[in-house]
C-alpha cells in the first residue's frame, strides 16, 4: 500500500504538524463536469480551502499511483484527460496494477483518506440507494464505506437522482450519525430540504468539530455524513427538479444505461433539462460543502 499511496509534501507536512486538511474527490472532476468547469472549479475548490486556513487534499489515481494531494498541472492533467476511468474502493487494485488514472468516488476517497489520516472530506452529493433498487439492488458503495472509514463527509445530502428515505435507511443500518447543518430535514442535493427530517443538527463549525471529536474519543467505527444544504440563492425548486429527475431516470431505463454509467447519465440529462441551472447549483454547493469542511477542519485541529 504504502508503495502505491504517494501524499504530498504539503499534505504530508500538515498532518506531520496537526494542521487542518481537507480531503477532495475527483470523481467530481473526471465525471461530475464536463471541460473547462471541471477544471475551473476543483481549482476553486483548493483555493476555497486554502483561505480558509487548511490544507487541500484533492485524491485520485494518475497512471496507477494512489496520490493524495494533487499539483496545479495534476489537477489540470486529470481534468482534461479523456477516458479516466471511475474508481470506487473496490477498483482501486486493478487501477493500480494496471497503472491507470482514475477519478475516486465518495467510497474510495474515505478509504484512502482515512489510510492517510485525514479525519474530514468535502464533496457534492453521496451515493446512495438507487430508485428501484428493491429490483436492481442498486445501492451505492458509498455508504458501506461511512460505516467503515472513520471520516467525516460534508455534503448537501444525496444526489437528488436516489430513493433518499432508502438511502437514510441504510445509513442508520451502518451506524452512521447524520446531522444537519443549520438544518433539520436533510438536503436533497439540488432541492435545499427533502422530506425527511433529521435527528441531529449542529449549528455552527465548533460544534461540528466537538462532535467529531467525540466520536473519535469513543471510537466509533465509520464516520460522520454532514449535510449542508445548497445556498439558497442557487437551490432549484423541489419539485421542479424531481419532474425533470423523473424524466431523465426513464430516458436511461429506456436506454438500457446501468451500473456506474447511471449516475453521470443523470446528471449530464439534468443539466440539459434545466439549461444548465443545476450545473450552477452543483458548482456552487461543491464550494459551499468545501468552505464548512475547511472551517471544521480548522475548529478540529485546534482540539488536538
Amino acid at each position: 500500500m504504502t508503495r502505491s499511496l504517494e501524499i504530498a509534501p504539503a499534505v504530508a507536512a500538515a498532518l506531520a504538524q496537526g494542521r487542518a486538511v481537507v480531503a477532495l474527490e475527483s470523481t467530481i472532476i473526471t465525471h461530475g463536469m464536463p471541460w473547462p468547469h471541471n477544471f475551473e472549479t476543483a481549482r476553486g475548490v483548493e483555493d476555497l480551502v486554502r483561505a480558509e486556513g487548511a490544507t487541500p487534499a484533492t485524491i485520485a489515481v494518475l497512471d496507477g499511483v494512489l496520490r493524495v494531494g494533487l499539483t496545479a498541472a495534476q489537477l489540470e492533467d486529470i481534468a482534461g484527460r479523456k477516458g479516466a476511468a471511475k474508481a470506487s474502493r473496490r477498483d482501486l487494485a486493478a487501477a493500480v496494477a494496471r497503472g491507470q488514472t482514475a477519478g475516486t468516488t465518495v467510497a474510495a476517497t474515505m478509504f484512502l483518506a482515512a489510510r492517510a489520516g485525514i479525519p474530514i472530506f468535502a464533496t457534492g452529493g453521496i451515493g446512495g440507494v438507487h430508485r428501484g433498487a428493491e429490483e436492481t439492488f442498486d445501492i451505492s458503495a458509498d455508504l458501506v464505506e461511512l460505516g467503515r472509514s472513520q471520516v467525516a463527509v460534508v455534503c448537501a445530502g444525496a444526489k437528488s437522482i436516489l430513493d433518499i428515505p432508502k438511502t437514510l435507511e441504510v445509513l442508520e443500518t451502518q451506524g452512521v450519525p447524520v446531522v444537519g447543518f443549520g438544518t433539520d430535514f436533510f438536503p436533497a442535493f439540488f432541492a435545499r430540504a427533502s422530506a425527511e427530517r433529521l435527528e441531529h443538527r449542529c449549528d455552527s463549525p465548533a460544534e461540528l468539530a466537538a462532535l467529531l471529536a467525540a466520536h473519535r474519543a469513543l471510537d466509533l467505527p465509520g464516520g460522520i455524513l454532514i449535510a449542508n444544504p445548497v445556498p439558497e440563492a442557487d437551490a432549484l425548486p423541489a419539485a421542479e427538479i424531481e419532474a425533470i429527475i423523473a424524466r431523465a431516470v426513464a430516458e436511461a431505463a429506456a436506454q438500457g444505461v446501468a451500473k456506474k454509467a447511471v449516475t453521470p447519465f443523470l446528471l449530464s440529462r439534468i443539466v440539459e433539462l434545466t439549461g444548465g441551472r443545476s450545473l450552477a447549483a452543483n458548482i456552487a454547493l461543491i464550494r459551499n460543502n468545501a468552505r464548512l469542511a475547511a472551517r471544521v477542519a480548522v475548529a478540529y485541529s485546534g482540539l488536538a
